[in-house]
């Protein structure tokens, strides 16, 4: 018994099920071409948002289009370790049970952190299984996997033995927040509106004072110099002398740079060495002191003086004031400027002096410039982002690659002294302390004289590896299934990442296998609400994703985001993409339905049937051909569509109409049958978008064996098709509609029989006169040579179709409507010929408004025409 409705909820979970109880999803090496997605593994500490759900929907219909074409299907799911959000995650879960970080010894702090995301970390890819996603869930991995983490410490040791890791002491980007270093491009600059502080500092042993502004009087306490250009006539007389910083009293050098520009401002910088990049620069070529005024999280250190202990922001409100009492400070100005934030916890970041780990990246990189860029190896979708890509690449710089936390891998270098560079990089204990005792001649050296670096890996340097080490290729290179999987085919990401993760992994790629990890990269858009607007929880636009599938069905949701959702362009998501799927879903389900209602008997077949199905065949193939061709230039949303239309258009609309018998009357078997194949090549397209109808639909038409399921099925074959078919197909729907619309126009019923008389002026095929007749209901069609009176007409292209009138149809009174309505026609082509002829209008409107009249006046002749044919056959 088939349902009279969708019952998406049932359906879907039984079928997921199922798929995953036969192992559809699991892939092994055999003699098949292989076809592998590895997902960009979403942090452990996510749940499912609406572009996880459009970019899984995308590697979805790929990795299931790929096993319905035969190739061995590998999607690789998997999640990443996020080691600042999840640190932090994990801190604040300590802090509300009264336990603190720096209580804890790193051990117990990880035992902590492993449990709390063996607790939630499945979460998102849990609701992965909702969407459909048909991952090979046997090959699960999280970065932190034991063997991951052995591929990340490989890789530091290898590169550090190559000498292109090392150790250095380094301006970088500090979060105090997560108390980590970020690199450059975890920085995200925001335009904020501040102040300008113009502060008085007294030249020592006068009564003179030279004025310099900043955006931050908190850093004066740090100050150790004033810096003005060696030809600016204006401090010629300070040469030699020094300043006072205001309130820490503080005495510092005037010195001379060509670096400061005499246009701006004032002409005098204050240098700060300990926190900014340029003042650091400059600081080490003349020699300055460098003073940190800050702790760790941003608060002030000792050098703060009265201020020690307080927020940084806290101190500029207050030292505004200070400055404002003992008259340092000469004006405050509004001003706007970018300020640098954490991508990760969005706390405004500070240039921060510390010993940090880098990559040199010069040379690396030039594999993955060439692969892109050159030689076409790698390709972009779309591919306006090689301009971006070109932009990072050629202007990359070393990599900061440590982080100051203990959720990642620690990185594997072992200090056996005090000195900066007593230490042995090493994959394991063991093996630093026979580097140690080498490097030292010490063989007294145990391992409790080691201490090994308390810094984490950057996670991107974990991620980096994935498509390789997901198939234990860093550990193993001449391992069976990373010899047979990689590299991969096809990467789903969005352009958010696609230096931090795509261009780096492609990196990797080039130095541990000489091969590119991927051939195609697939660069989503943003997903935004109707409005525009980036969706996130503060504006309440964006919406609960496992809410939308318990609304609308998995089904309805992929469709409705599919639709809309073409490489790289951002998508305005609407609620009403997902009804529209939802209505889609009803559509083929309601079609189905009706096939398998009608009854069944040994019949010749009708001619309407016989060309329907041919005409069927041809448009199907057409379709797929334009489907491939799709798919290969990566419009999934435009192969979508292509399905879209010919399902509900040509399928449902047209050729079930065409096939249907009548009222109470069987169908013939091979017409059925027919009805079948194509039903059956119509969920095989559609399967990779809508996988849980169209299995539902798979299993109700026949009992299937499980080596039968539709996710296992074959991808219907690319053949030949009569082009003209098509066409002929399409002028005959043409011919159809008029018949409609004179029915319905003149209220004849669609149950009572006409006649239909043509003069063929453009000698059209008769193939489809068959069709014409049943969904006319014409009882008679004859070709003539000319035109028939007292009959109602209209055109398609040059051919005059003619109905006779019946008793039914008031000819007086259809004539007077029409020499009204040509009337009023003519009348309105008179006034906008009236405008065209107007000189002064022509010359002085608009090119768009005069092509607008053009195209009134164009109709209203074509009307005009119809009209007069009308009345003439009419008389």
């Amino acid at each position: 018994m088939i349902p009279a409705q969708f019952d998406a909820k049932q359906v879907e979970k039984k079928w997921y099920d199922y798929w995953m109880k036969n192992k559809y999803f699991h892939s092994t090496p055999d003699h098949r071409t292989p076809y592998t997605i590895v997902i960009p593994p979403p942090n452990v500490t996510g749940v499912l948002h609406m572009g996880h759900m459009l970019n899984n929907t995308i590697q979805d219909v790929l990795i299931r289009r790929a096993r319905l074409k035969g190739f061995n299907a590998c999607w690789v799911p998997g999640t990443d370790h996020a080691s600042i959000a999840t640190e932090a995650k994990v801190v604040a879960k300590l802090k509300s049970e009264g336990i603190n970080k720096s209580d804890l010894s790193r051990e117990e702090f990880l035992k902590h952190a492993f449990d709390w995301t063996e607790k939630y970390g499945g979460t998102i890819l849990e609701q992965l299984k909702q969407l459909g996603c048909s991952c090979d869930w046997d090959r699960t991995k999280f970065t932190m996997d034991e063997d991951m983490s052995a591929s990340v410490i490989k890789s530091f040791v290898d590169l550090y033995n190559k000498g292109m890791i090392y150790r250095g002491y380094r301006m970088v980007n500090w979060d105090p927040e997560a108390k980590t270093t970020l690199s450059d491009e975890e920085v995200i600059y925001e335009e904020r509106q501040g102040k300008l502080y113009h502060l008085k500092y007294q030249i020592e042993g006068s009564n003179e004072f030279v004025t310099i502004a900043t955006t931050r009087p908190e850093t004066i306490l740090g100050d150790t110099a004033i810096c003005i250009h060696p030809e600016d006539e204006r401090y010629f007389h300070l040469k030699g002398k020094k300043a006072i910083v205001p309130i820490c009293n503080r005495v510092i050098p005037i010195i001379f740079d060509e670096y400061v520009d005499m246009e701006f401002g004032t002409g005098c910088l204050k240098v700060t060495p300990a926190h900014d990049v340029n003042d650091k620069t400059l600081g080490d070529k003349h020699g300055l002191e460098i003073i940190d005024i800050f702790n760790e999280d941003a608060t002030l250190n000792s050098f703060g003086l009265h201020y020690e202990g307080k927020d940084r922001f806290d101190v500029r409100k207050e030292i505004e004031k200070e400055l404002e009492t003992i008259d340092a400070l000469a004006k405050v100005e509004t001003h706007v400027n970018n300020v640098g934030t954490s991508e990760r916890t969005k706390a405004v970041i500070e240039p921060r002096l510390s010993d940090q780990w880098f990559l040199k990246m010069d040379e690396l990189v030039k594999p993955a410039i060439k692969a892109v860029l050159e030689s076409d190896d790698i390709k972009l979708h779309p591919s306006r982002f090689n301009n971006t890509y070109a932009h990072w690449l050629n202007n990359i710089r070393d990599w900061n690659i440590s982080r100051q936390l203990w959720w990642g891998q620690q990185i594997p270098a072992y200090y056996y002294g005090d000195g900066k560079e007593d230490f042995v990089v090493a994959e394991n204990i063991e093996d630093a302390l026979a580097l140690a005792k080498e490097k030292t001649g010490n063989s007294a050296l145990s391992a409790e004289h080691l201490r090994q670096d308390p810094d984490a890996l950057d996670t991107w340097f974990s991620s980096w590896l994935w498509p390789i080490s997901v198939f234990g290729g860093m550990m193993d290179p001449e391992n069976e299934e990373f010899k047979y999987y990689y590299p991969t085919n096809d990467l789903v990401t969005g352009p958010d990442i696609l230096f931090f993760w795509v261009a780096r992994m492609i990196i990797a790629g080039y130095e541990y296998t000489g091969e590119k990890p991927f051939s195609n990269v697939y660069l989503t858009g943003l997903v935004r609400d109707k409005q525009g607007r980036k969706m996130s929880k503060s504006l309440g636009n964006s919406p609960e994703p496992l809410g939308l599938i318990e609304k609308f069905g998995a089904d309805g949701v992929r469709v409705g985001l599919l639709l809309s959702a073409s490489a790289g362009n951002d998508i305005l998501f609407d609620e009403e993409l997902c009804n529209q799927g939802k209505g889609f879903s009803n559509k083929i389900w309601n079609a189905f339905r009706l096939i398998k209602g009608w009854e069944v008997a040994n019949i010749a077949q009708p001619e309407s049937s016989k060309v329907a199905i041919e005409w069927y065949e041809a448009k199907l193939q057409k379709t797929l051909a334009e489907i491939e061709d799709n798919f290969e230039k990566y419009r999934i949303s435009d192969a979508l569509m292509a399905i879209y239309k010919l399902v509900w258009d040509d399928f449902c609309s047209w050729f079930l109409e065409m096939i249907k018998p009548g009222y109470q009357q069987p169908i013939d078997r091979t017409t059925f049958d027919k009805a079948i194949e194509m039903l059956e090549a119509n969920l095989k397209l559609l399967h990779p978008f809508m996988p849980f109808l169209t299995e539902e639909i798979w299993q109700h038409i026949a009992e299937r064996t499980p080596e039968e399921a539709l996710i296992v099925a074959s991808w219907p074959e690319m053949k030949s098709f009569d082009e003209k078919l098509i066409a002929d197909f399409d002028f005959a729907t043409e011919v159809i509609s008029g018949i409609r619309t004179i029915r319905k126009d003149k209220n004849i019923s669609f149950k009572e029989t006409i006649e239909l008389k043509v003069v063929n002026n453009e000698k059209a095929s008769t193939h489809f006169d068959s069709v014409i007749m049943k969904l006319g209901n014409v009882v008679d069609l004859v070709y003539v040579d000319e035109k028939v009176n007292g009959a109602l007409s209209y055109r398609v292209k040059s051919n005059e179709y003619f109905i006779p009138v019946g008793g039914n149809v008031d000819l007086d009174a259809e004539i007077a409507k029409l020499e009204e309505e040509l009337k009023y026609t003519q009348g309105f082509l008179r006034s906008v010929q009236g405008k065209l002829s107007n000189e002064k209008f022509v010359s002085g409107a608009p090119e768009q408004v005069i092509a607008n009249e053009r195209k009134k006046e164009a109709d209203a002749l074509a009307k005009i025409a119809t009209l007069e044919q009308s009345l003439a056959s009419l008389k």
